[in-house]
C-alpha cells in the first residue's frame, strides 16, 4: 500500500452521514462494511475490503442507543485488529457515559473509566474525541487521546446570530469554564445560572448570578440532554430581563421530550453541532454547525504523524482556565 491507500475511514451504523462528511472533506472514499442484524438482536459485521497494515479510522459516536452503539464500536476495532490493521483510531464525536467519571455516591461504578477500558482491550490504538464532559477521561485511556473542541465551529455561527450587548451565561456552574472560554472569545461579560439538582432527570433553578438584564444572552452548554437545565435556564434570564436568548451547545442528545421543552423555551436560536445525528423531528429552530471538517483535519494530521494539539486545543490561557 502506498501512503494514500494505507488511510482508511469506516462507519459504524451510529452516525453514517458524518462519516461520508468527513470522507468528502478529505478527497477519500469511505470504507465499504457490512453490518446486518440477525433475529435474535446479534449482528454481523464484515469489513470488504483489504486493511492489512492500513492506518484505520472508524467513526462511531456512543450515542442512544448507547450499548448497541457501543458494542458495534468494539466489534469493529476487534475486527479490524484481527485483519491485521497497523493502526486503529475509534474516532468518537460523541462520548456516551461520560457524566459517569467519579463515584458521586457509595456504591456505584465509574462507567467512563469501564468504556475506556472496553475500547482499549478490543485494540483501539487512539481515541479521537469532541467535548469530552469531563477533561479527565483522557487520563482514563492507557492509549493517546486527541481531544477536540468544538468552540471553534460554533463561533462562526455564533457571531452570525448578531447579539446585541451579549453576556454568556452558564446553565449551572460546571460549565463555567467551558462559558468563560466563549465569554473571551465573544468579549463579553459572564453569568451563571444557580441550578440544584433534585434528581437524575429534574433540576430547579434558583437564581442568576450575574445582571442580564437588557442583554443578549448566549446560554453555553456542552451537551443537551433532556433539554430540562437549558430550558429552565433560558426562562430564566428571560424573566431577569433579557432581551434575546440564544442557546449554543455542542451536543444534541436530544433524549426523552427535550425538543418538546426546548421548543416551549424562549430561545430564538438552539444551535447545536452534528456530532449526534437528528432525531427525525428536531427543535424546530435548531440550527447545526458541522464538525466534519474539524474532524477531517484532526484525522489527515494523525495520519501524517503531525500535531493535532497546535491546531486544535485551547491557547494556553484557555488550558489555564479549564
Amino acid at each position: 500500500m502506498n501512503r494514500g491507500e494505507r488511510l482508511r475511514v469506516f462507519s459504524g451504523r451510529a452516525h453514517p452521514q458524518l462519516a461520508r462528511d468527513i470522507c468528502a472533506h478529505m478527497g477519500a472514499p469511505l470504507g465499504e462494511a457490512l453490518i446486518e442484524d440477525f433475529p435474535d438482536g446479534e449482528f454481523n459485521l464484515k469489513v470488504e475490503c483489504d486493511v492489512r497494515g492500513a492506518d484505520v479510522f472508524v467513526v462511531q459516536p456512543t450515542c442512544p442507543p448507547v450499548h448497541d452503539n457501543l458494542f458495534e464500536l468494539l466489534s469493529f476495532i476487534d475486527c479490524l485488529r484481527r485483519a491485521s490493521a497497523e493502526k486503529i483510531t475509534a474516532v468518537i464525536p460523541y462520548f456516551g457515559y461520560a457524566r459517569k467519571d467519579r463515584k458521586d455516591e457509595g456504591r456505584v461504578p465509574i462507567n467512563a473509566k469501564l468504556v475506556a477500558n472496553l475500547i482499549t482491550e478490543a485494540g483501539a490504538n487512539r481515541v479521537l474525541a469532541v467535548d469530552l464532559h469531563a477533561a479527565q477521561i483522557q487520563g482514563f485511556f492507557d492509549i493517546p487521546v486527541d481531544h477536540l473542541y468544538a468552540r471553534s465551529v460554533l463561533m462562526e455561527k455564533v457571531r452570525e446570530l448578531g447579539a446585541v450587548n451579549p453576556i454568556v451565561v452558564s446553565p449551572d456552574v460546571g460549565g463555567t469554564k467551558l462559558a468563560r472560554a466563549y465569554a473571551k472569545e465573544l468579549k463579553a461579560d459572564l453569568a451563571i445560572v444557580d441550578k440544584r439538582r433534585v434528581s437524575g432527570n429534574h433540576t430547579v433553578v434558583e437564581n442568576v448570578v450575574g445582571d442580564v438584564r437588557d442583554r443578549d444572552v448566549v446560554l453555553v452548554d456542552d451537551m443537551i440532554s433532556t433539554g430540562g437545565s437549558i430550558s429552565n435556564a433560558a426562562r430564566i434570564v428571560k424573566e431577569k430581563g433579557a432581551n434575546r436568548v440564544f442557546i449554543v451547545a455542542t451536543h444534541a442528545v436530544l433524549c426523552g421530550d427535550a425538543v418538546a421543552k426546548l421548543d416551549d423555551c424562549p430561545a430564538e436560536t438552539i444551535l447545536c453541532t452534528d456530532t449526534i445525528p437528528l432525531r427525525a423531528e428536531g427543535p424546530k429552530r435548531l440550527v447545526q454547525a458541522s464538525v466534519a471538517p474539524l474532524l477531517a483535519r484532526a484525522i489527515d494530521r494523525i495520519h501524517r504523524s503531525e500535531s493535532v494539539s497546535s491546531l486544535f486545543e485551547p491557547s494556553a490561557r484557555d488550558q489555564d482556565d479549564r
